[in-house]
């Protein structure tokens, strides 16, 4: 059995991303409070925020009314941008990696099998955007 897990880096960004997609439009929002309403460390939420915002995920905003928002619509975000941003690859094995070259490519028995896993998991995980997420509220 192959075990595939999202670690809390994954999880927790993609609860914090779902609740700036909620406030969508009204300007930004801070940190404290989403990590208020998500019951998520603000501390840690800093951290997942630096990589989305270098990853073009999220904008923010200085000052006392600032905060963070998204960088474009939630129809234009996938569960698939959020996750590869924060948790790289979501190959279940590192040899079938778009950049990967494995020793045994030709004769490789499960190489065929994990393929089909890794392009399962990005077509599900590209095709559901942050809207999506909060039409199924």
């Amino acid at each position: 059995m192959i075990d595939i897990k999202l670690s809390t880096k994954g999880r927790y960004g993609l609860m914090a991303m779902f609740e700036l997609a909620i406030s969508y439009g009204e300007g930004p929002i801070s940190l404290k409070k989403i990590a208020q309403k998500q019951e998520l460390s603000d501390n840690y939420l800093e951290q997942l925020f630096s990589v989305l915002k270098r990853d073009g995920l999220l904008n923010s905003v200085r000052g006392s009314q600032g905060g963070y928002m998204l960088s474009k619509p939630p129809k234009d975000i996938t569960v698939g941008d959020i996750l590869r941003s924060l948790e790289g690859s979501l190959a279940p094995a590192s040899c079938v990696n778009d950049d990967s070259e494995c020793c045994k490519d030709d004769a490789c028995a499960t190489k065929l099998v994990l393929m089909k896993i890794k392009n399962s998991i990005d077509e599900v995980v590209d095709s559901i955007t942050l809207d999506d997420m909060i039409k199924d509220i």
